[in-house]
């Protein structure tokens, strides 16, 4: 066959059903099985849309049979045949196209394929490394195609309902100043200018501020973001999100748009109700009730601070650390046939609170009577009615504590309750639960610097009640910011933003930020904001990560198109790589090889 002479499709292999029958149809797409039962064959062909049964009969000429004797799988053919209906025992009805198949009068191979790595299907159990250097047979899987199915639809609604709100899509560059914004940029070397850099950026924050000191008010992007750190399920070096900013507006505003937003996304793409309005939970109501600033809310098991109770014990660990101001925090493992609540479990339990921090886990079991028993029953002898109230606890549950400083002490239950809802099958599927955390500090210490930096960002506005205090007591600062979380993920930061040129030279003293350096660093931003800005805030919805929550998948590679692995590699192209001589020397630049340990 001459190259390209072959007959093109007049339907999709998803497309075909019981009312066709009798047509003339040509398919084009990929042999996913091919079963020879007796000499007649029966090969299911794919495409994108579905899949077809072709049946390739013994009344067909022999050139036919021979090619349905030489096909394997992934072969990209050719089908001309005729519709029939399956006899009725036959039909499939996991298939959509399972009343029907084609009786094929010609096979044409348009290319071969070589022995596969791994069988492609919905799913596979191949390593993570070996889909992504055949990434091309990879995305051909059934689950990779409704992810990025999902994904299009995802946007795509996206984009519907912000342009019929009034928002503009305006895109912004790609190669940028570099500006600190909490994370390493990605810097790309100027051929003209030796010496001087682009970076990639890290999100379009600045730019968005200036468009709206430009006037535009409303305005979104589907934007690429890049930050040089480690990767991890549910972040990669290049991402994508949902960049939002709005002008004149309060928190209030940003919040009801992205609950109007999902909503209608979620109905159209998932057809799945969410609620009007989200929950709201302070973040220090937070961390006090699920440990975690990110709580997952399909599930209960709050953590219960024990403080007051853990003051009237003998418990030597108590009470240490609540003299050195430390917490004391409980939580109820409910008792379940599930789960044997054994040394080794609260082991397994232990271990997960240590690594945030927990020097250990104290535990005590609810017996008959309301009579404590086992780990440190003996220590809180006299006070079991009250701690079984407060933790609103029963017989066979078990109580679990952790003794030490507050965020060590939250984090770490935390940590524990997430196990303990994975291991008792306390999640939903199919749910989906958000919530907004709102009152962030503004302000965070960093030790090992030795000075105060931005919780979020530094372009977020103080809540105006600490306008007045911010230099004299920035740890009690709470800034006018929000973040809004999915099912235990963190899918969207946003902040009402700062637009007084004088109260951002006092924001970037506090984080560290001399006015000679922020001029040089930020001038840009600075000057814009002499000219009349309006108020104005947004938000940033990462795509990726909720694409992945929406396939109910753990990691966002499974609805990137081409991600990195772990190791911040490209197994398919072998990226990054070396570049020769000639292309370092027209940019300026020389290698500095690392040294080695000697």
């Amino acid at each position: 066959m001459a190259f390209m002479e072959y007959k093109q499709r007049t339907v999709t292999c998803g497309q075909l059903r019981g009312s066709d029958e009798g047509k003339q149809v040509v398919l084009n797409g990929w042999v996913h099985r091919n079963r020879n039962h007796g000499g007649i064959h029966f090969i299911n062909v794919r495409d994108r849309y579905g899949i077809t049964q072709v049946v390739v009969g013994e009344q067909v000429a022999e050139s036919v049979r021979s090619i349905a004797e030489a096909l394997r799988i992934e072969f990209c053919i050719a089908v001309e045949g005729t519709v029939r209906r399956r006899p009725e025992s036959m039909v499939n009805p996991d298939m959509e196209t399972g009343e029907i198949e084609v009786d094929a009068s010609s096979l044409h191979i348009l290319s071969r394929c070589e022995p596969l790595p791994f069988m492609i299907d919905e799913e596979t159990d191949a390593k993570e490394d070996l889909r992504l250097r055949y990434r091309y047979l990879d995305l051909r899987s059934g689950g990779m195609q409704k992810r990025i199915r999902l994904r299009h639809e995802f946007v795509r609604a996206i984009r519907e309902h912000l342009s019929a709100k009034g928002f503009y899509e305006i895109e912004t560059p790609t190669l940028i100043k570099s500006t600190p914004e909490g994370a390493r940029d990605f810097l790309v070397p100027s051929r003209l200018y030796p010496g001087k850099f682009y970076a990639l950026p890290q999100s379009p924050q600045l730019l968005k501020q200036i468009l709206m000191v430009g006037g535009f008010d409303k305005y979104f992007q589907i934007a690429r973001c890049y930050r040089d750190e480690d990767a991890r399920g549910d972040r990669q070096l290049e991402f994508t999100q949902l960049d939002l900013e709005m002008s004149f507006v309060s928190r209030e505003d940003v919040l009801l748009t992205m609950e109007d937003l999902f909503n209608d996304v979620f109905a159209s793409v998932m057809n799945y109700k969410l609620p009007a309005h989200f929950k709201r939970l302070s973040w220090i109501d937070a961390m006090n009730t699920y440990g975690v600033d990110k709580p997952d809310l399909r599930y209960d098991l709050p953590l219960v601070d024990v403080g007051d109770i853990a003051k009237k014990t003998q418990f030597g660990a108590f009470q240490s650390v609540l003299a050195s101001g430390g917490s004391v925090k409980a939580i109820k493992a409910p008792a379940t046939e599930a789960l044997s609540y054994s040394r080794k479990y609260i082991g397994e339990l232990e271990e997960a609170a240590k690594v945030y921090g927990a020097t250990g886990l104290a535990f005590v079991k609810v017996g008959k009577d309301n009579i404590l028993e086992t780990g440190i029953a003996k220590f809180l002898v006299g006070h079991e009615a009250e701690l079984i109230s407060v933790t609103e606890a029963h017989e066979g549950d078990m109580l679990l504590f952790v003794a030490a400083s507050w965020k060590k002490c939250c984090n770490s239950l935390g940590a524990v309750r997430a196990k303990l809802a994975r291991d008792l099958n306390l999640i939903p599927k199919g749910t989906f639960e958000f919530c907004w955390i709102i009152d962030f500090p503004l302000f965070e210490f960093n030790e090992d610097a030795g000075h105060w930096e931005a919780a979020h960002h530094m372009f977020s506005m103080p809540q105006s009640q600490y306008i007045d205090t911010l230099e004299s007591d920035p740890g009690s600062v709470k800034g006018d910011l929000y973040d809004l979380v999915l099912n235990g993920y963190e899918v969207a930061s946003g902040s009402i933003r700062i637009h007084d040129v004088e109260l951002q030279k006092r924001i970037f003293r506090i984080c560290n930020f001399d006015d000679e350096e922020a001029e040089q660093r930020f001038g840009f931003l600075l000057n814009a904001f002499r000219y009349g800005p309006p108020p104005h805030g947004g938000i940033a919805p990462g795509i990726d990560r909720m694409v992945m929550i929406m396939s109910e998948q753990t990691s966002i590679k499974e609805v990137i198109a081409f991600p990195k692995n772990t190791a911040a590699i490209s197994p398919m192209d072998d990226s990054p790589s070396f570049v020769d001589d000639k292309q370092l020397d027209e940019l300026h630049l020389i290698i500095k090889q690392p040294e080695k340990n000697s």
